[in-house]
């Protein structure tokens, strides 16, 4: 009895020692999926997905742009050369053969060169590779919950600060309180959840998205992907994160009044620090009886 005590004894102290190493690594971690003040254009990518998707929108772009100065190019030499103080005698004819079929042709070509490098992307994204981590996410009237599929666990994760959370969806000095006591700033309120999604940096992680109550979704856009949570449905999307980080998303798809609050937190922390979380994360929440939806139990 007395080495069975002191086994469970160790147990314990080996999860808690797990779940504070990861706690200081989370803590450590850089906030790199953040909105900044005055910035222009996407977040910083940190995904293959998301790099493909700035390359593209670099590309199309320079097409635009060219095609803007053409058409701008055009209306000015119209104006200038064929207004009635220049050209004072309008020509009468109607049709010009060569015009318009370059004018059919030219777009359709244009289309295809953009379809030849924007498909792939877009096919890239679809095509769903081999998990190395399977998490199911389910949107809910207004918070998200997370299921580990592979070691059959599942927590709930809402916003510091939400009504669930004990708040009133204001930065009060109590909520101020929680977001420092997990990890962030007055700058992070309406973004971070008092739990994240954690998963390793450099694996293929497999989101399965569906929603229990009305249409959510599901979005970071550091890297790059957005799947809409409906009813019913499964669907899924991947990535493989390249940097560690805290990067934050948000319910993309309005779902009703408090649709505002229902952020997305991604902590990408290193392998050990994963396997430690992971240790903890089993422990603290496998076995524990699922959230009931308050919609549909009623």
């Amino acid at each position: 009895m007395k080495v069975a005590a002191l086994v469970s004894r160790l147990g314990l102290a080996a999860v808690a020692v797990g779940l504070a190493g990861a706690a200081r690594a989370q803590d450590a971690l850089d906030i790199v999926g953040r909105p900044v003040d005055g910035a222009l254009g996407f977040q910083p990518a940190a995904t293959e997905l998301m790099r493909d998707i700035v390359w593209l929108d670099t590309l199309l772009l320079w097409i635009i742009t060219a095609i803007s100065i053409f058409v701008m190019a055009l209306l000015a030499i119209v104006i200038l050369r064929y207004n009635a103080r220049v050209n004072p005698k309008p020509a009468r004819f109607t049709h010009n053969t060569p015009i318009e079929v370059a004018w059919t042709i030219v777009p359709i070509l244009i289309l295809v060169f953009i379809g030849a490098f924007s498909l792939p992307v877009l096919f890239k994204q679809l095509e769903i590779p081999e998990a190395d981590v399977t998490i199911k996410v389910t949107g809910k009237q207004w918070f998200w919950s997370y299921e580990y599929v592979d070691h059959e666990f599942e927590f709930d994760s809402y916003m510091i600060g939400s009504a669930a959370a004990g708040g009133d969806f204001r930065l009060t000095p109590e909520v101020e309180a929680q977001l420092v006591e997990a990890g962030y700033t007055r700058d992070e309120f309406l973004l971070a959840t008092d739990t994240a999604v954690v998963v390793p940096v450099g694996q293929t992680v497999v989101m399965q998205v569906t929603g229990a109550d009305v249409i959510h979704s599901w979005t970071i856009p550091a890297f790059g992907v957005k799947q809409d949570a409906v009813p019913g449905r499964l669907a899924e999307l991947w990535f493989k994160a390249e940097k560690e980080g805290v990067y934050f998303g948000q319910c993309s798809e309005l779902c009703g009044i408090a649709h505002a609050y229902m952020p997305i937190t991604v902590k990408v922390v290193s392998e050990e620090a994963y396997t430690a979380w992971l240790d903890g994360a089993i422990a603290e929440y496998a076995g524990k009886p699922r959230t009931v939806d308050v919609a549909q139990s009623n």
